[in-house]
């Protein structure tokens, strides 16, 4: 008789709708709906609109260069290197949710909303 091991399924990930606000905390993992601007004057992080958090980003919307680049930037905003960051969808759409893992800093627009989670 054969023993099954049990079947885990996949921690489940909010889509953009989901998140009670633009951003969450899931223990020490930042979770985050960014509405990406690509081809920019100068990489920023923006205001809140609605759910997303709007982030400006130099590069262009090439083959997921933008995307790349926005990371190398909020991993400097946020302290950390651009590997504790995942993009959960979006890579190719300007809507995009990322996780960051255990930020040592906060931009003053997330320090203020206090993210539930």
């Amino acid at each position: 008789m054969k023993t099954r091991k049990p079947r885990h399924e996949p921690k489940a990930v909010p889509k953009g709708d989901e998140l009670a606000s633009f951003c969450a905390w899931e223990g020490d993992t930042l979770v985050l709906n960014i509405l990406g601007t690509p081809g920019a004057k100068r990489d920023a992080i923006g205001k809140v609109k609605g759910k997303q958090l709007g982030v400006s980003v130099t590069a262009q919307p090439v083959a997921g260069r933008a995307t790349d680049h926005m990371v190398r930037f909020l991993a400097e905003e946020f302290g950390v290197t651009p590997k504790d960051i995942t993009v959960v969808f979006g890579r190719f759409n300007v809507n995009k949710q990322l996780r960051i893992n255990a930020p040592r800093r906060l931009p003053p627009v997330i320090a203020k909303a206090k993210p539930a989670g």
